[in-house]
C-alpha cells in the first residue's frame, strides 16, 4: 500500500502527525518517510529529517536531512548537515556540511558551509562554499529554480 501526504505549509512532528499553525515538533525530533511514502508541498520541521520515499516541494529542517538511497526528491532542502545517498533535484543549502555519498545525485545548485563527495557521487550545478546561515536562496537574489541572479532593474 502506497502511502501519500499532501501539505501545504505544515509541520509534520514525530509519528507523522500533522500540526498546523505555529506549533513545532520537539526538538530532537526525527521525522522519517519511508520508501512507500511521498509529500507533496512545503515540510518544516524542528529537528532531523530521513527521506526514503518520494518529496516534491521543500523541506526545511532545524536539525539534520537524510535523503537515502532510494529516495526521489525534486525540492529545495535545507538542514544543518544535508545527507544525500539517492537522487535530488533542487537546491540545496547546508548550514554546517553537505555530505554527497557514493549513491548520491545532485542536480542544483548548493550553498554549504563544508562539503564531503565520495566516489561515484554526482553533481551537476553550481557550488557555493562558505558560512551558510539562516538565508535561503530567494534572499541572495538567486532564482530558486536556476540559481541565476536576476538583472538588477536599477541599471
Amino acid at each position: 500500500m502506497e502511502h501519500g501526504i499532501e501539505i501545504e505549509e505544515t509541520t509534520v512532528a514525530r509519528g507523522g502527525r500533522v500540526r498546523s499553525g505555529n506549533s513545532h515538533a520537539t526538538p530532537g525530533t526525527v521525522v522519517a518517510l519511508g520508501p512507500r511514502d511521498s509529500l507533496v508541498g512545503t515540510l518544516t520541521v524542528d529537528g532531523d529529517v530521513r527521506v526514503q520515499g518520494t518529496v516534491e516541494g521543500e523541506i526545511r529542517a532545524s536539525g539534520d536531512v537524510d535523503v537515502e538511497r532510494s529516495a526521489r526528491v525534486q525540492a529545495r532542502v535545507e538542514g544543518a548537515t544535508v545527507t544525500v545517498r539517492g537522487n535530488v533535484t533542487g537546491n540545496i543549502a547546508a548550514r554546517r556540511r553537505l555530505i554527497l555519498g557514493g549513491s548520491g545525485h545532485v542536480t542544483g545548485d548548493v550553498r554549504a558551509a563544508k562539503l564531503q563527495v565520495e566516489d561515484g557521487a554526482i553533481m551537476n550545478g553550481s557550488i557555493s562554499m562558505g558560512p551558510v546561515d539562516e538565508l535561503t536562496f530567494e534572499t541572495t537574489g538567486a532564482d530558486s529554480d536556476t540559481g541565476e541572479t536576476a538583472p538588477d532593474p536599477s541599471s
